[in-house]
């Protein structure tokens, strides 16, 4: 059998696929307890002041979206975000499940995706907000406060966006030669 016969097998294909998604799940993981953490401790003890020049974990409550946007949703905007991330989840899924074995970078951007999306949408589900509690900060500048769920989307949004900037340049790079 050839290398291409091997590699297009069914079974071959999950078994790399299943990589990914443990490591999405490890980061999902690392999420979820270190939220668990915030809310047992921050929620309880207050702030906790890491480097004054820049961290901070601060415990919030974030019932909108990115960047604390629509927070004023009420019951039915909660359930609205949990079927647009359980759609975006699919949706991430299903083209995760249809990308090529040798596309790592896409692969890998999924999988982060994946871990991020999963992350906020049990928060959701569970309390009907997602616990944020890093807080970059320089001099009077605060980045939104965030936590490892919006990190791995952030990641993965960069990784997939250069992937997608990165092979247009080699199709017309190939196409004008």
């Amino acid at each position: 059998m050839s290398d291409a016969q091997i590699e297009s097998t069914p079974a071959t294909r999950l078994g790399w696929r299943a990589g990914y998604l443990l490591a999405a799940f490890g980061i999902y993981m690392s999420d979820q307890v270190s939220k668990t953490w915030a809310v047992r401790t921050l929620r309880l003890t207050g702030d906790l002041t890491i480097s004054r020049r820049f961290l901070d974990f601060v415990y919030t409550e974030n019932p909108g979206i990115a960047f604390g946007q629509l927070q004023r949703t009420g019951a039915l905007g909660r359930w609205f975000f949990v079927g647009l991330a359980t759609a975006a989840a699919i949706t991430v899924l299903v083209f995760f499940l249809r990308t090529p074995r040798s596309d790592d970078r896409v692969l890998g951007a999924c999988a982060l995706l994946l871990a991020g999306i999963t992350g906020n949408l049990t928060d959701r589900i569970r309390f009907g907000f997602v616990i944020d509690f890093i807080l970059f900060h320089a001099g009077s500048y605060h980045w939104p406060t965030f936590n490892i769920a919006d990190a791995s989307i952030c990641l993965g949004a960069l990784l997939l966006a250069y992937d997608l900037l990165v092979s247009n340049k080699r199709k017309e790079v190939v196409v004008s030669s």
